[in-house]
C-alpha cells in the first residue's frame, strides 16, 4: 500500500500515484481514504469499504455485493484493520472535485427535511415523518405549487401533539422554492401525469417518466446552483431513473456539457424498494411456501419492472423467488383493480419509514449508485460513507437477475 498526505487527509492506494507528492507514514488517524480507479461519470463517487477487493474497479460494480465475486487483494494489515473498524472511505479520483470528499464529515444532531409537493404521497409521507421522526428530525419544510395545500398541511400538522409534551414532534413550516435546498434531506415527491384508476396503462411508473424527468431537471439544476451538500431523496415514480436524472442533470453546465460540479452520486438515493420489500413480506406472511423470505430473503433492483425478490440467500429457490417477484411487482395493479390509487404503503414503507432509517444510520432498502445505475439494495449511511450489504455468496441465478435489472435500467437512461 502507498500513503499520501492530501491537505491533512491520508490517502492510500494499491499502486503508486503520480503527482501526489512523496509517500508518508499514515500515523494514527481515525479515517483513511482509499484512491479507487473508476469512470468519472458512471463510477461511484465515494463509499465505505467493507472488503479489500473493493479497492479495485470491482468496487464500482455489482460484484461489490458478493464477497465471492470480489478479487483477492493483498492489502497491508493497517488497511485490513481499518476496513474491519469501518474507517476506510473509497474515493473515485477520476471524478472531478473528488478532493471535496476528503473534507466532508457528516453533521451531527437532528436534521432538517424539506419536502417538495404535498399531494397524496407527500402528505402521507409528511404525516409519517411528523409522528415518528422526533428523534432525528429538527423541523420539516413543505413546498407545493398550491399555497392552499401548504397552508392546509401546515395547519393540520401544527395541531398534532401530545398533551403537555408540545416539543416531541418536529415543527412543520411552509417554505418558498428558493429555500428548498436549505436542508439536510431534500425529498422529491413531485409528480405529473399519473394514469387514472381504470386506465389500461400497464406500466404506470414508466408512463410518468418523461414528464417527471422534466421536473427533476429543474430542481437538479437548482441544487447545483445552491451547492447542495445534503441528500437528494427521489420518491416519485419511476424512482430509479429519476434518481439518475437528478445526478446527470445536476452535473451539466449551462451549455449542457458534463462537468462533474453538481451532486455527487452518493448524494442521491432512490426510495422505492422499501414498499416492494414490504409487499413481498405481505405475501410471505400469507403463504407458508413463501415464508422463508421473512427470515432469509432480500429484494434487489428497481421499483417496478426489473425488481427481483429472492426467497432466501442461504436456501435460494428459483421457482419460489419468481412467484414472490410476480406477486410483488403486480401488487399495485391489484390495488387499482380494487378501485384505489396505491400510494399509502409506498408513502410510508418507501418514504417515511425508509427515510427515518436512513437518518438513523440503519439498514434499509433503497437505490444507490452501482454499475452506472441506481440499483435497489440493502444499504445504510455510516460516518465513512454509504455502505451496501456484502453477502458471503450470491447464488448464480440470483446474481444473474440482479445483472438483468441493471442492464434493464441502462436501457432507460
Amino acid at each position: 500500500m502507498y500513503y499520501y498526505n492530501i491537505n491533512g487527509a491520508v490517502l492510500t492506494s494499491l499502486t503508486p500515484l503520480e503527482g501526489f507528492g512523496p509517500e508518508v507514514e499514515p500515523g494514527k488517524c481515525w479515517r483513511l481514504f482509499a484512491a479507487v480507479p473508476g469512470d468519472p461519470v458512471l463510477g461511484r463517487g465515494s463509499f465505505r469499504v467493507t472488503h479489500p477487493g473493493q479497492l479495485t474497479r470491482a468496487g464500482h460494480g455489482l460484484e461489490t455485493l458478493d464477497t465471492s465475486r470480489l478479487p483477492q487483494v493483498q492489502a497491508d494489515e493497517r488497511i485490513v484493520r481499518a476496513i474491519e473498524d469501518g474507517r476506510v472511505t473509497a474515493v473515485n479520483i477520476s471524478r472531478p472535485g473528488w478532493e471535496e470528499v476528503l473534507k466532508w464529515t457528516p453533521r451531527s444532531g437532528k436534521k432538517r427535511v424539506n419536502i417538495l409537493a404535498i399531494g397524496d404521497v407527500g402528505s402521507t409521507l409528511l404525516t409519517g415523518l411528523k409522528l415518528l421522526g422526533g428523534d432525528v428530525i429538527s423541523s420539516i419544510g413543505i413546498c407545493d405549487l398550491s399555497d392552499q395545500i401548504t397552508a392546509r398541511w401546515e395547519f393540520e400538522m401544527g395541531q398534532i401533539s401530545l398533551p403537555w409534551q408540545y416539543d416531541v414532534f418536529p415543527e412543520v413550516e411552509v417554505i418558498s422554492p428558493e429555500n428548498l435546498f436549505d436542508c439536510d434531506l431534500f425529498v422529491f415527491v413531485a409528480s405529473k401525469g399519473i394514469p387514472p384508476v381504470g386506465s389500461q396503462v400497464r406500466d404506470v411508473r414508466m408512463a410518468q417518466f418523461e414528464v417527471n424527468a422534466g421536473i427533476v431537471r429543474h430542481y437538479a439544476r437548482m441544487a447545483r446552483e445552491k451547492r447542495f451538500q445534503g441528500l437528494w431523496c427521489a420518491v416519485s415514480d419511476p424512482v430509479d431513473p429519476l434518481a439518475k436524472t437528478a445526478y446527470l442533470e445536476s452535473n451539466k453546465n449551462e451549455a449542457g456539457d458534463w462537468d462533474g460540479k453538481g451532486l455527487r452520486p452518493e448524494q442521491i438515493q432512490g426510495f422505492g424498494l422499501g414498499v416492494m420489500n414490504a409487499r413481498a413480506a405481505y405475501f410471505a406472511k400469507r403463504n407458508e411456501r413463501l415464508a422463508s423470505f421473512l427470515t432469509e430473503g432480500r429484494s434487489f433492483g428497481p421499483h417496478g419492472v426489473g425488481l427481483f425478490i429472492a426467497n432466501s440467500i442461504q436456501n435460494y429457490d428459483e421457482e419460489i423467488s419468481q412467484e414472490l417477484t410476480r406477486l410483488t411487482v403486480t401488487a399495485n395493479l391489484k390495488m387499482r383493480e380494487i378501485g384505489f390509487k396505491p400510494y399509502v404503503a409506498p408513502a410510508l414503507s418507501s418514504g417515511a419509514l425508509s427515510l427515518l432509517l436512513t437518518l438513523r444510520g440503519e439498514w434499509h432498502c433503497g437505490s444507490v449508485f452501482l454499475d452506472g445505475v441506481y440499483m435497489g439494495v440493502k444499504n445504510r449511511y455510516t460516518p465513512a460513507g454509504v455502505e451496501t450489504e456484502l453477502l458471503p455468496r450470491v447464488p448464480d441465478p440470483l446474481f444473474g437477475h440482479i445483472r438483468e435489472a441493471a442492464e434493464h435500467l441502462k436501457t432507460i437512461l
